[in-house]
This record gives structure tokens, sequence and C-alpha cells, in this order.
């Protein structure tokens, strides 16, 4: 039998809508992957997001609005609410591919459609507690670096991006950007004090998700001339600041799970200052799409050879490894596999 008639559920989270306006990785990834398969020629791909996501497979929705868009709902309310409407429909699916987290797992006892989780990182180590007790489903890392040593993984399957969403641009801009979540994770703080350092200009972009960071490190040093912060980006603004980057500077405090920032900003043809943590290493090609280092003074330094990066070379790294069809193209052959084993 062709897998490709298989009958695919894509359980997207329900934060923000599938795909995001601005700000939502997780749920950018589920759009990516539902209509990556349809393109593909998958004949039955249903996306489950909130009902204003907008997807060429079939949708469903049980929330109208993303938890993080409206402040009428209680988040883990709309979180289960939608999870447990989608476990009901379960026998309608060959394989239920999550992507939200380990709450659907809680239901494994309760369906018998196998389903594939695509562990997007741990928030916290207690959660290990769910995945262990369901170490006979099935689970993909986004990176071989964001692992735990303690389940059997499928594979790692990069997270591929839209192309179609970034123009490559052999003329660098003249200014160091730093796009992302603000908080302390994604060392904003540091990207500061490098652009301070190096003597260029900074635009940060992205949303506040700790506020007291914001306002103790970063509100500060903002003047709206060599220091700006311009709020949450979505696909067209984006693609209008990457215009600006000479490089985007990604400092993150704590092992970087896969990084979709930097994948983007290779794909316009920028070239990257990241702390060599977690993915960063298997996302960037140190010296040739641009630097990984350990400290900002090594970032400050890193902004002086940028000129050495081959900006084709930057893109030419995303087409490889970090498009759509090729992070689809990995699903297809996790999916296989799965069917295989179910009809053992």
């Amino acid at each position: 039998m062709d897998i490709k008639n298989k009958r695919i559920a894509i359980l997207a989270p329900v934060a923000w809508r599938t795909p995001p306006r601005a700000y939502g990785a997780w749920e950018t990834v589920a759009s990516n992957i539902a209509e990556g398969l349809v393109a593909r020629g998958w004949k039955d791909v249903t996306l489950f997001a909130t009902k204003e996501s907008i997807t060429k497979a079939k949708l469903v929705g049980f929330v109208e609005r993303g938890y993080e868009e409206e402040d009428k709902h209680i988040p883990l309310v709309s979180t289960c609410f939608h999870i447990s409407k989608v476990m009901e429909r379960a026998d309608e699916f060959d394989l239920i591919h999550n992507n939200f987290d380990y709450l659907p797992l809680t239901y494994l006892p309760f369906i018998k459609t196998p389903m594939l989780t695509t562990i997007h990182g741990f928030s916290d180590q207690d959660i290990l507690r769910i995945y262990y007790d369901h170490k006979d489903s099935y689970y993909t890392s986004i990176s071989d670096s964001d692992r735990d040593p303690g389940l059997p993984y499928l594979a790692t399957v990069y997270n591929g991006i839209d192309l179609s969403n970034l123009t490559f641009r052999q003329t660098p801009g003249d200014k160091l950007v730093h796009y992302g979540r603000i908080d302390m994770d994604k060392g904003t703080h540091l990207a500061i004090d490098v652009a301070k350092k190096a003597g260029k200009d900074l635009i940060i972009a992205g949303i506040i998700q700790d506020q007291k960071y914001f306002d103790d490190l970063v509100k500060p040093h903002i003047n709206d001339t060599s220091i700006k912060f311009i709020g949450p980006v979505n696909p067209v603004q984006r693609d209008a600041l990457l215009k600006e980057a000479y490089a985007v500077i990604h400092l993150n405090t704590i092992p970087e799970r896969f990084g979709l920032v930097m994948a983007e900003s290779m794909a316009a043809g920028v070239p990257l200052i990241a702390m060599d943590l977690g993915s960063c290493r298997e996302v960037i090609e140190d010296k040739v799409t641009g630097f990984l280092v350990n400290n900002v003074d090594e970032a400050v330094a890193a902004v002086g050879k940028i000129d050495s990066i081959d900006r084709k070379k930057c893109l030419q790294r995303v087409e490889e490894n970090f498009t759509i069809d090729c992070m689809v193209s990995g699903y297809e052959k996790v999916y296989e596999e799965i069917f295989r084993r179910e009809r053992k």
C-alpha cells in the first residue's frame, strides 16, 4: 500500500494561530509539516489547530483563537479541550503526528491509533516522567544534541522552513540583528553587549516573554538610534528586517534545541554569530555560514570576520538540510517505519 494514502492527523498547539502571525515556533513547524505533506501528494492530511488557522490540508479546530492572542480563556483549559477532542477522533486516522508536547501521550492507553511525537524540547525535566512512561510510543528529535539518553528515538528530523517567505540577498545590510523571543535563554542582553563593543547598530525584534528581564537588562539600553526594539515581526516584516542585517546575533545561554532563527537567517544569506551550545553546531557550519563562539568577546571578534562568509553558502546549507521538503521527506521515512512496525 502506498503510504501516501494513509490518513494522517497533524496535532498543532493552540497558543497561536497555525501558521502564526508572528511568533509561534511549534505552530510554524506543524504548519510546515501539514503543507509539506499535501505538496508531496498525501491524500488525507488533517491539521488540528485553532479554528482560524490556514492550511491546504483539512482543518479541524475546537478553539477559536490561540490562548496567547486573547485573554478570556485559561491556557490549560484550551489545551485540554483541544487535545481531548482530537483523541475522541483518533480512530479516524492511521497515525497522529503530535507536535503538542507531552500531554497527548497521556491518552495513549485509551486509543488504538499510533502516535508519533516530535519532541520540540523539554520545558522541565519533570515532564520526562510522562515520556518514560510511554517508551513504547514513537519519538523523533529535532536535533541530535536535543535528545534524552533514556528515550528510544526513531530518528532526528531537522525542522524545515518555508523559503518562499524569505528573500536571498547577496548584498549585506549594515546592522546587527537579534530576533526571536526576548528572555534570558536567548541572550538578548549579550547581543546588546556585542553591538556596543563592536560599534555596530543593533535591531532587536520579537515577543517579550520575560517582562522583568526586558525591563532590567534590555530596555535601559534601547535608544531608538544605535539600539532599536521593534517588537514582534510577521514574515513580511522579518524579511525586511533581514535585508538590514550584516549578521544575526544568536547568543543563547542554554543549549539550543534547533533554532528556526538560524535557518531563516541563512536562507536570507545572513551569516550568524551563535553560542556553541546545543544544536547551533548542527545548524551552522562554523566559519562557512557563520561563527560559533563561547562568549561576548569571541562574538565581537567574529563581527570583524563576517565579510569572509560567502552568503550563497548560507542559502545552500538551508537548501540542502532545512527546507520543508527535506523535513517532510525525513518524516515520510519515519512514518513508513511506524507503519512497518504496526503491521507486525
